[in-house]
């Protein structure tokens, strides 16, 4: 319901209303969507039901944040670190991001979505991989929300490749050391051309980063709550974003 120029109300039980300013949302916004496996286990469900129902709340959460106008949406699908899970989990894991990325073509694609991999892919199935390029071709063209996935990503990782890029050009005589800047290093991350987040929200109540975007979340506000992702609702994202525009940025000054 639009009330006024530039403002949208939301309407829930606990409170009679609440405001997203409309002029002041988040350009980009981060996402480590953490619980799936306490959500199962809750429920006396295996681990994979969490993961899928994880999925589920995916969908809902992007194209909520594309009806809103968020620009850029990252999040956290599957690390470098989660290859030590065990097999079946991994194995399961790994079928549900390729039928997402399937899927995607058929649902997101048609919400105007842009879909892009971020992370290694050298480890990944090849059948991944080439579903990988396919639903990124596919979703190219859309105008709307750029989602991230973080697929077998790091964040060191990423810093150390964008070093060794630069350290070749540095190598290859075309690149003074003394001319590496930070904006050079950032143009280099898998996120280079796309403004750095605004905003981080982080479910299930750790209060950690897990190596995600340690270089692009240097200035940006952080959102963490005890909900565990397959609960997240878009209820939830208005209040996080709420959040954020009450929140005073300085960037490190006064």
């Amino acid at each position: 319901m639009v009330l006024g120029k530039g403002t949208v109300m939301f309407f829930n039980r606990k409170k009679e209303k609440a405001q997203i300013d409309m002029s002041r949302l988040p350009e980009h916004i981060g996402v480590i969507m953490d619980g799936n496996g306490r959500w199962a286990k809750k429920r006396g469900l295996p681990r994979s039901a969490g993961h899928k129902a994880g999925a589920d709340s995916l969908k809902k959460i992007v194209t909520a944040c594309n009806k809103l106008g968020i620009k850029y949406i990252t999040v956290y699908a599957f690390s470098t670190e989660n290859w030590s899970r065990p097999k079946d989990e991994v194995d399961y894991l790994m079928g549900l991001l390729l039928g997402y990325l399937k899927d995607a073509e058929n649902t997101l694609a048609g919400e105007n979505v842009v879909i892009r991999a971020i992370g290694s892919r050298a480890e990944l199935s090849e059948e991944i991989q080439e579903q990988i390029i396919k639903t990124e071709n596919f979703t190219s063209k859309n105008t709307g929300i750029v989602m991230n996935i973080a697929l077998n990503y790091g964040s060191r990782e990423e810093i150390t490749h964008a070093v060794r890029n630069i350290c070749r050009d540095v190598e290859s005589g075309s690149l003074k050391a003394e001319d590496i800047s930070q904006e050079m290093i950032s143009s280099e991350l898998y996120t280079g051309g796309q403004p750095d987040p605004d905003l981080l929200i982080r479910t299930s109540g750790e209060i950690r980063l897990s190596n995600f975007m340690l270089w692009q979340l240097a200035y940006s506000e952080m959102y963490f709550t005890n909900k565990l992702w397959p609960d997240f609702t878009v209820k939830d994202l208005e209040d996080a974003i709420i959040e954020f525009q009450k929140r005073n940025r300085r960037f490190g000054g006064v």
